[in-house]
């Protein structure tokens, strides 16, 4: 456990919601990162962080003692959090795309780097789309996106949606490993902490499936592109040689995204055997350089026929590995399988936790 005097100073923005808490949660006695600056609304700005989620706070540990005391900023304080933080977590939510890209770009140019949960910056070509175990190269267009914008220590690093955190994992080992895959369906069953505090109302999820989230299917057939694309010239070019369909439903689950996932593969393919071995010896930089919140198993396969399940299997590894079983023949594509990460841990904060660890690994974030 590194020296409580050493941990780098880090601030939340969108503290107070769901994502928010989560941060809090996780960071507590995190051996390199403490919660020194916390922001939000206007409505919430000039009390503590223990005022401003009383009522609301959902956590399943109590708020950690250091970010109760804390005073909530308003989110567009970027001088306040300059002197009192390194870099900042955003998980803004504000009324357009715009507003947050702006925001987040205030930040920058102060000289903060951003890690970033919104969607605002996930299609700036410049901006990389991180999942760790899959596309760790893409920081090296960091350089290039400060010269941009003429920054010099502040930059912007986003992580995808968390309705693919669950098989975009298990898809790359098998690219990795030297298939290719050309088509993926896939259907998310997701739970409803994804729709945020105080989110889906319970007339509309209990003993029923919504069989539509706004701007989901969109996100899950395209942000794979992205992660899997290549770098030219300080810029991200999306991969254009798979398909991806995608049915996203919101499903009456707490915690844990679970994916109904066929592939097909151009060429040669693996047989069963082979694939459970990829996933299960599949390791990356995170593993590599041993960061604090990386799975040791990034990958897990459970060979019962009837897991993986939510709630038995979304806090595996603490919630940051992704769970995969039911590796089958498909009659229209190659193979299906089931998958299931946890979407406030793995899909939201703890991945944004992982990223964060990673830039300072590399030395981004010194």
């Amino acid at each position: 456990m590194a020296n409580r005097k050493k941990k780098i100073p880090v601030g939340i923005l969108g503290a107070t919601g769901m994502v928010g808490q989560r941060y809090i949660q996780l960071l507590e006695n995190h051996p390199l990162f403490e919660v020194a600056f916390v922001a939000a609304s206007p409505r919430s700005a000039g009390i503590s962080y223990a005022d401003a989620v009383a009522g609301r706070w959902v956590m399943d540990t109590p708020i950690p003692v250091v970010a109760a005391s804390l005073t909530v900023y308003e989110a567009t304080d970027v001088v306040a959090a300059a002197d009192r933080c390194r870099f900042v977590f955003s998980c803004l939510e504000m009324d357009t795309k715009e507003q947050i890209q702006e925001l987040e770009r205030a930040y920058a140019a102060a000289g903060l780097p951003v890690v970033s949960n919104a969607s605002a910056h996930r299609w700036t070509s410049n901006v990389p789309m991180l999942i760790p175990e899959v596309n760790a190269e893409h920081l090296s267009i960091i350089p290039a996106q400060q010269k941009h914008y003429g920054w010099k220590s502040g930059f912007i690093v986003t992580k995808p949606n968390c309705s693919l955190q669950s098989y975009v994992t298990p898809l790359h080992a098998l690219m990795r490993a030297g298939y290719s895959i050309d088509r993926v369906m896939v259907t998310t069953l997701q739970a409803i902490s994804g729709a945020g505090y105080p989110g889906v109302a319970s007339l509309d999820i209990i003993d029923n499936v919504v069989p539509f989230i706004n701007g989901e299917e969109e996100k899950t057939e395209q942000e794979p592109m992205k992660i899997f694309g290549s770098i030219d010239d300080g810029h991200c070019v999306p991969r254009t040689d798979i398909t991806i369909s995608a049915q996203c439903t919101r499903v009456p689950v707490i915690d844990g995204h679970t994916a109904c996932v066929n592939i097909g593969f151009a060429g040669k393919k693996p047989t069963p055997e082979e694939i459970k071995e990829i996933w299960s010896s599949f390791r990356a930089k995170p593993q590599e350089l041993d960061l604090p919140s990386a799975p040791r198993q990034p990958i897990i396969y459970r060979e019962e026929e009837n897991h993986p399940q939510p709630r038995k299997d979304r806090n595996n590894e603490k919630g940051m590995a992704v769970t995969v079983g039911r590796l089958r023949p498909c009659p229209v594509f190659d193979y299906k399988f089931i998958a299931l990460s946890h979407n406030t841990i793995r899909g939201a904060a703890g991945g944004g936790i992982l990223n964060a660890e990673l830039l300072v690994a590399e030395k981004f974030i010194r």
